[in-house]
């Protein structure tokens, strides 16, 4: 054996799994067709928003409680700033289904909140326009945290704990066995006990007899320019995700002194091939976003000065796939996060170390089970 533990992809959730594998003296072979904290999948774009109340829904809230506690020991362990947590405006009609589940998990976890009246929300958060039939609701446990530090962070701590990294090596296929998995990666053959892919929106690259269940999308990230810089810092403008009609604006703070990150994050573009990404971004991609940024976040000029494209994996129910893969026992799953997925890495990480050592977890996830496409993966 090359290891106990190989990991496909150290990115968002292999970097994780990589950093409390080893810290556990697992031994850890891990595989990154890229280098580590790249911007070729997920992780890309200076800040992603941790939120508690939380509109993909309550089982969600559990989950989030202990990945702040893993993001706070990631920090003391690295050294790195990582998570801020300066609240979160969440808005949107009051009968929309997102906000209907937001306040669902608010009520059944009793989370820090406030629901601002119409008046209020002008007042204190004059950066954003509101309409009548918006419900306003601040979650006081909601923040950014830094992606690709904290890739690099776990990354650089699971080699300080024993395990190997071997970064620009493509794994180019896998065979489960009887007794550990081979793997084919950068020209050799290595063997290990057990396997996790964490591949993300290339896992089809590597197993295409489940591209149906992990969709790869477009995310086009945008940055704009203030017209008033010091009503976008961070004490005065919280993460946000604006929401009306068919359209869904996120964004954080100014982190530079200079822009805002703010961009449409609903229903992103399927792509048909990773290899094949086009970064560039066009004018008439921009148009809806100018519009819709121009009516209801007014504190920003409207025309984006920065934009970058990254890419994640759907799933058709926009919950991932995390757990043991039907009839490969030594391998575990955690890929399609669906946009959704970086607030999660370190628990994640926990699930994944977890299923390795003792075959099960104490985390309820049974909304990840792979098992729920039971029927994808046996046809």
């Amino acid at each position: 054996m090359d290891a106990e533990v190989g990991i496909i992809g150290v990115g968002t959730m292999g970097s994780m799994a990589a950093w409390q594998l080893a810290k556990r003296d697992i031994s850890v072979i891990g595989f990154e067709q890229f280098g580590i904290g790249h911007d070729r999948s997920a992780a890309g774009g200076e800040s992603r928003l941790f939120r508690t109340a939380y509109m993909e829904g309550p089982e969600y809230v559990p989950l989030l409680f202990q990945a702040k506690k893993l993001w706070r020991k990631l920090e003391e362990e690295s050294g790195n700033s990582l998570l801020f947590l300066n609240g979160g405006l969440m808005i949107g009609e009051a009968d929309s289904p997102e906000i209907k589940t937001i306040l669902n998990s608010i009520q059944e976890f009793r989370l820090a909140h406030e629901i601002l009246p119409k008046e209020k929300a002008e007042q204190k958060f004059p950066q954003f326009k509101f309409f009548k039939d918006d419900l306003v609701i601040l979650d006081k446990e909601a923040g950014f945290i830094r992606p690709e530090l904290a890739v690099v962070s776990a990354t650089n701590l699971a080699v300080k704990y024993g395990a190997t990294i071997m970064p620009y090596t493509k794994v180019e296929k896998i065979i489960p066995e009887e007794n550990g998995v081979r793997i084919f990666a950068g020209g050799k053959w290595f063997k290990v006990a057990k396997v996790v892919i964490a591949t993300g929106a290339w896992t089809a690259k590597l197993l295409p007899e489940i591209k149906d269940l992990l969709i790869p999308r477009r995310l086009v990230l945008t940055w704009f320019i203030p017209k008033n810089i010091e009503a976008t810092k961070p004490d005065k403008l919280p993460v946000f995700a604006r929401l009306r009609g068919d359209f869904r604006l996120t964004g954080v703070p100014t982190l530079d002194g200079t822009m805002v990150k703010a961009s449409y994050t609903k229903n992103p573009e399927v792509i048909s091939d990773p290899e094949s990404l086009s970064r560039d971004v066009y004018s008439e991609e921009i148009e809806k976003l100018r519009e819709s940024v121009k009516q209801l976040f007014p504190v920003v000029y409207p025309d984006p000065v920065r934009a970058s494209v990254y890419m994640d994996a759907y799933t058709p129910d926009h919950h991932a796939l995390l757990g043991y893969l039907p009839n490969w026992k030594n391998v575990v799953f955690a890929s399609g996060f669906s946009g959704h997925g970086f607030k999660l890495a370190p628990i994640i990480g926990e699930i994944i170390t977890e299923l390795l050592i003792d075959g099960k977890t104490k985390y309820n996830i049974k909304h990840l089970d792979p098992l729920r496409f039971v029927n994808s993966f046996l046809s």
